[in-house]
């Protein structure tokens, strides 16, 4: 039984880490590399444990992500470009640096500043620059010469460098670049990245090499890969002759003592606040290149280094003000406002408060230090405040009892820990509710911005969304008053409202601002009730009859239809001709517990969400993606050389064409 429970634990974990490494991939990461790397330890401590789980697949055994195909062809590495492993603390240093000691006494040690980017590879032959590739997965990688011609510390042509030379660098971007970067696509409407890591990820693969050569990479050079003998006896002298060359080279420091390795550390960690890109650790390798083969690592990491990771990068600042913001749903949401402080790449002024009860919990007011951190390296988070820093007067925010919008009444409802504003007339909620009513997670109405929502609000052409589908009758004054733009865009977006009346019930209940419900929630009940009607006749016992609804949220579903003004506006909708019956049916329960990812065309369906819907009314899930829990993979050319076939025959998870899986449904539900 304890070996069952081991190995669903390893596979829920490694499954799990897989999934991260993808996000990782597509520059979209969940966490904080910390925390990626606290998982990472726990699933190598059941492989130490049970080695018999270890396959080729596992996520410890592999160097990096799979090639995407973006910029340029693969190419098989000459030297393999494999990771360094990780350490957590002062002790394993210590402890790694005595067993190289125990079998080279006259071991050196050379320690440099991990930088947070993205690794690659320049090849020279006769001194000319022939070929740049990424990582990959540590033996394949992308040809990416094109794009690293343009960057300014990669050089075309070096002298002295012999008739072969390979080194390994890390492309990283400058905090001025990312921030001037970010600007622009602010500025221009495009995708705001997260860290500049991942705009250098993105950037280095640019089909473009001008876009890449405007958006300003940098390289540090911190490996000499393959080369003559001057170059591969000690590292330190081999960064030396390439900063001869003119070479951009990372900074490090040649150590002799543990205590100068441990303190040359300590230095590097203090100062990376002030530096002006991102490192995330501090690299110790041997510095006399022919002992490191002595030492292995295991397939995925390079032997004679290790990596020292510096816990996530906390900051104190001073809170000057909290703003109150009021949500769709009447939420009271505290924002403080402090002064900028530089965290993971970039310069961040806000945290969320959340709520009354967290507020008093970390004592914090206007003017009180607080310890700022990100999670997931992506959102500001406040960790605590700093007692000892209050200033003489301060004392612990208080949120208002009246709505800053409307003066409305503000309450804390039994058992809850938001706050609300209560008056249905709210403005700032009517304006949330309108951008979410539009959103692509509900009624999906293109066109329909936050900017065109708020104007035809403060304009007096929406007082509540219903309104939305009366806008028709008002055409020639919006295009006077250009309140959406002129009369061909005017035009567009109306048509785009009435088309939207045809869309399937779960859209528009996901739009109606009912605590708890978003686009989830919604699809599993419209599958379940099947219509307003139905849904609106339903007590609270029945409510929490659908999967995933529980009784704080069909409270808040009973609560909604049992309101008069509700039951107006539904009316009205109604009436202006939206959809109040879904097309599936009720939900089945003959696919519960199972989840399906679905690829390639399909015959039997109008599309692949139509096929999805169809799962989830059956009690069934359908994932985007193929993992060890998907129970089949339906793809109507089960042959093909797709990646999610590929990545199913790898997992042994069945790929069965859409006939099948009827068949299959078909015996589920006769059983």
């Amino acid at each position: 039984m304890q070996d069952r429970t081991d190995r669903e634990k390893y596979n829920e974990l490694s499954g799990k880490i897989q999934y991260l490494n993808k996000k990782y991939e597509d520059a979209e990461p969940e966490i904080t590399d910390h925390e990626y790397d606290l998982l990472m330890q726990e699933l190598k401590k059941i492989e130490k444990e049970h080695p018999e789980y270890i396959t080729e697949d596992s996520p410890s055994q592999k160097a990096g992500a799979p090639v995407k195909r973006k910029a340029g062809v693969t190419v098989t590495h000459d030297v393999p470009m494999l990771s360094i492993q990780d350490v957590f603390s002062k002790e394993e240093v210590v402890s790694w640096i005595r067993e190289v000691r125990e079998r080279h006494p006259d071991a050196l040690f050379d320690v440099e500043q991990k930088i947070d980017g993205l690794s690659m590879s320049l090849r020279y032959e006769n001194g000319m620059l022939v070929l740049a590739e990424t990582r990959g997965d540590g033996l394949i990688g992308e040809d990416v010469t094109l794009n690293a011609r343009v960057i300014p510390d990669v050089l075309e042509k070096i002298s002295d460098g012999g008739s072969f030379l390979e080194v390994r660098g890390e492309v990283y971007m400058k905090h001025e670049d990312f921030d001037r970067v970010n600007a622009e696509q602010e500025l221009y409407g495009g995708k705001v990245f997260a860290n500049p890591r991942n705009c250098a990820a993105g950037t280095l693969r640019q089909l473009d090499p001008e876009m890449t050569e405007k958006r300003g990479l940098s390289l540090f050079v911190f490996n000499v890969q393959k080369a003559g003998h001057e170059l591969m006896v000690s590292h330190a002298e081999g960064l030396k002759i390439l900063r001869s060359m003119g070479m951009a080279t990372v900074p490090s420091k040649l150590c002799t003592y543990e205590e100068e390795i441990l303190s040359e550390i300590d230095r590097i960690g203090e100062k990376r606040g002030e530096l002006g890109y991102d490192i995330d650790g501090a690299v110790v390798k041997i510095d006399q290149i022919a002992y490191r083969d002595d030492f292995p690592a295991g397939s995925k990491y390079s032997a004679g280094h290790i990596a020292y990771k510096y816990p996530p990068e906390e900051k104190e600042t001073v809170i000057r003000d909290i703003e109150i913001s009021i949500g769709m749903t009447g939420r009271v949401n505290p924002t403080a406002v402090f002064d900028p402080i530089r965290l993971c790449g970039t310069t961040v002024s806000r945290a969320t408060l959340h709520n009354q009860d967290f507020i008093k919990n970390l004592h914090i007011g206007i003017g009180d230090t607080v310890v700022v951190y990100k999670s997931g390296e992506i959102i500001p988070k406040i960790k605590n405040s700093v007692p000892e820093k209050r200033p003489p007067g301060t004392h612990d925010y208080e949120l208002p009892d009246r709505c800053p919008v409307c003066g409305g009444p503000i309450v804390r409802e039994d058992g809850m820990a938001d706050m609300r504003c209560i008056n249905p007339g709210c403005p700032a909620q009517l304006e949330r509710h309108l951008i979410n009513f539009v959103g692509r997670d509900a009624m999906d109405i293109k066109g329909f911005g936050e900017e065109i929502a708020i104007s035809l609000i403060r304009a007096g052409f929406i007082k509540d969304v219903s309104d939305i589908f009366h806008l028709k009758e008002h055409r020639d004054e919006l295009i006077g008053q250009k309140l959406i733009g002129l009369e061909k865009s005017t035009d567009k977006l109306l048509a785009a409202i009435e088309k939207s009346k045809n869309n399937e019930p779960w859209r528009l209940l996901a739009g109606l601002a009912i605590l708890n419900v978003g686009k989830a929630s919604a699809k599993a009940i419209m599958n379940y009730f099947s219509s307003f009607e139905g849904l609106a006749a339903a007590n609270e016992e029945e409510l929490q009859s659908v999967p995933d609804i529980g009784s704080v949220t069909a409270a808040a579903i009973f609560s909604f239809f049992s309101s008069e003004d509700n039951k107006k506006l539904l009316s009205r909708l109604k009436e202006a001709g939206l959809r109040m019956e879904s097309s599936t049916v009720k939900t089945t329960g003959e696919l519960a517990g199972k989840t399906y990812a679905v690829t390639g065309d399909v015959f039997h369906f109008k599309n692949r969400e139509e096929l999805a819907g169809f799962i989830e009314a059956h009690g069934g899930k359908c994932a985007g993606s193929v993992s060890r829990k998907t129970a089949a993979l339906i793809n109507n050319d089960p042959g093909s050389p797709s990646g999610k076939n590929k990545k199913a025959r790898e997992l042994g998870i069945p790929i069965i064409t859409e006939e099948e899986f009827m068949e299959s449904l078909e015996m589920e539900g006769k059983k």
